[in-house]
């Protein structure tokens, strides 16, 4: 029998997730919450297993802190959270706050009694999402690193006056303006740009300002 506490500020939901677990056999509702000050202390005199906790409660961050809390006391308590929304950023804050999994609220009945199961089996599933969204980073990271290694070994082909071209062109100078700076034609402007764009590997100038702000090098120049 899995004793699970629920801590959400709407009564209707809180009263509507209360019924689903009490319906089921292998579950029931020892406290109920509205507040992360109230499922703390509930925490501490009632027997449970896992808790349900919604996230945004008398705070937008109520159910993050008192997730904390209550690990800091009970380190073998689970926790999921209840969010409205499913995130990238929702797994992380899952995970930062110690919490076993998220569901998001609406879903259906099935897939709320099988997140609750799979915890309280000590399978989370969040476990896949975790591992989903690790890849994704880990990719985004080796791009970004790809990235940066191309650019440092065009840099060090520029010249001088190619540099400042690059200062300008950050500065959001158009090709006129630049002309008038440097005292020379635009068409002369032109060809220098053009010789950027092959060493960038870039289509347009705007590509290599949004390329250099992207890796956060700007001020290289």
């Amino acid at each position: 029998m899995t004793r699970i506490l629920v801590a959400e500020d709407f009564d209707l939901i809180r009263e509507d997730l209360c019924d689903i677990i009490s319906a089921q056999d292998d579950m029931r509702v020892v406290g109920q919450a509205s507040s992360g000050a109230e499922v703390v202390t509930l925490a501490d005199t009632t027997g449970c297993d896992l808790i349900l906790m919604d996230i945004e409660m008398e705070t937008t961050t109520a159910g993050i802190k008192a997730a904390e809390r209550i690990l800091e006391k009970h380190p073998g308590m689970m926790i999921i959270f209840l969010t409205a929304h499913e995130t990238e950023n929702m797994i992380l804050t899952s995970m930062g706050a110690g919490a076993v999994d998220y569901i998001v609220k609406g879903c259906p009945d099935e897939e709320l009694l099988l997140h609750i199961r799979s915890a309280a089996a000590g399978r989370p599933m969040i476990d896949a999402k975790i591992q989903n969204t690790i890849l994704k980073e880990y990719s985004r990271l080796r791009s970004s690193e790809r990235s940066l290694l191309f650019f440092i070994n065009s840099v060090s082909k520029l010249t001088s006056a190619e540099r400042n071209l690059v200062r300008l062109l950050l500065d959001g100078k158009k090709v006129r303006e630049i002309a008038e700076i440097r005292c020379v034609e635009q068409t002369t402007v032109k060809t220098q740009i053009k010789g950027l764009l092959r060493k960038f590997g870039c289509a347009r100038s705007k590509d290599i300002v949004e390329l250099i702000r992207e890796l956060g090098v700007a001020h290289l120049f």
